[in-house]
């Protein structure tokens, strides 16, 4: 098989990072969710069987059926929402699971038709750029923050990773994993575990459709699923160089409408067992799609499919890998992410930046995006594309430049 003659210790790497940083900063927002609803262990459980099962298959079999790294994630700011309204007890499970199945219906409409994928494309590259860069400077704020309270961890992990870096690039971010692993196993600091064995088993919910569960629960879990999630997941594709136009090498790129209407398909079939919602994956993705997780883009696929399987993993023995990720320090966690999203956020900004008629209105989109704003309950992603567009719109729209006279 293809996939093994490609994979490789970096790649493989880079999938166990995506997993560790995506799972362990915010499961704790699912479980809210779940809870919030009256979730009991059991169906909690399903839930982590379903969207453990549901990113996994979503991100395994596409990225070895196309060769190019697709990434998928349950919805971060989704669970934010969900855990909100279900605090309020207006709503039973039974509306929330009748909220998933109509909310991945409206995903799949979007897909089925193109029409997201079209809007991204109208967005300037510069503008794409800047918002991935400013959703991605985050974690890597986030990453040398944590020294305030791991000074030694950081200063190690840093250390590792520039002298990896130097003499061994294709290994830095293995390298550093491997020895914060150690240095955090001889201090003692992985935090107790409660690890159960065993099969995570689905539990099935019967939904409840009404117009107010539509309203509240559907709308507003579909819309910061596009707009804080799917947004930024097309802007990390285009920047890696997989978008729809021609991506690398003159292959044609990730095709985003498919992507989106199989994440989907995939939330209606799983969304009675606890799947709320799935969609692009913006820093995981950027996490496999970069130049860390392999030095041939063809290759990088296998960095997916590597966060794939784990993923399944994930949703086979929910409770045990639960445990396993969560007695990681959160240090290492963000510090890991900074470091390997380096690359990246350079990249994005360089791009973001590079042209000087788009530089103000993407240096705006990036700001707006790295404040964590959020209005209306739409994320800052959304805010900062919009004013962004707005700025372009009134430094550019309708002027036409001179050539320069001869």
């Amino acid at each position: 098989m293809q996939f093994f003659k490609d994979v490789s210790v970096s790649s493989a790497t880079a999938g166990f990072v995506a997993v560790l940083v995506g799972f362990t900063s915010s499961v704790a927002i699912v479980f809210q969710a779940a809870q919030a609803f009256g979730a009991t262990p059991a169906i909690i459980a399903s839930w982590m069987w379903a969207l453990g099962l549901g990113m996994g298959l979503c991100s395994l079999l596409p990225s070895l059926w196309w060769r190019k790294p697709v990434m998928v994630a349950w919805s971060t700011p989704g669970a934010a929402v969900l855990a909100t309204a279900g605090a309020t007890g207006a709503y039973t499970l039974n509306d929330a699971v009748g909220a998933f199945i109509l909310c991945s219906a409206l995903i799949t409409l979007v897909g089925v038709t193109g029409w997201f994928e079209r809007a991204m494309g109208r967005i300037p590259v510069a503008l794409a750029s800047a918002l991935l860069a400013g959703v991605l400077a985050r974690f890597g704020l986030s990453g040398f923050s944590a020294a305030q309270t791991a000074l030694p961890l950081v200063v190690v992990m840093l250390v590792t990773y520039l002298v990896g870096k130097r003499f061994a690039p294709r290994y830095a971010v293995p390298a550093t994993l491997v020895v914060a692993i150690a240095f955090v196993a001889a201090r003692a600091g992985f935090t107790g575990a409660s690890i159960e064995f065993g099969l995570a088993m689905p539990v099935f919910v019967a939904p409840s459709f009404s117009l107010a569960g539509f309203v509240s629960l559907s709308l507003p879990l579909f819309i910061v699923t596009m707009a804080s999630q799917n947004l930024p997941g097309v802007a990390a594709i285009q920047a890696a160089g997989f978008g729809d136009r021609r991506a690398q090498g003159g292959e044609a790129g990730i095709p985003v409408s498919k992507v989106i209407t199989i994440t989907g398909v995939a939330g209606l079939v799983l969304a009675p067992f606890g799947a709320f919602a799935l969609n692009l994956s913006a820093i995981t993705a950027a996490i496999c799609m970069g130049p860390e997780a392999h030095a041939d883009p063809r290759r990088r696929y296998t960095a997916a499919v590597s966060c794939g399987l784990i993923y399944v993993v994930i949703g086979i023995f929910g409770a045990a890998i639960t445990g396993v990720l969560t007695a990681f320090p959160k240090e290492l966690v963000a510090a890991i992410a900074g470091l390997a999203l380096l690359g990246t956020i350079g990249s994005a900004l360089h791009s973001a930046l590079h042209n000087p008629d788009h530089r103000e209105a993407a240096l705006i989109t990036f700001l707006v995006t790295l404040s964590g704003v959020v209005i209306a309950g739409v994320g800052a992603a959304f805010w900062g594309v919009v004013a962004g567009s707005l700025a372009l719109l009134v430094q550019h729209y309708g002027f036409r430049s001179t050539p320069p006279s001869k």
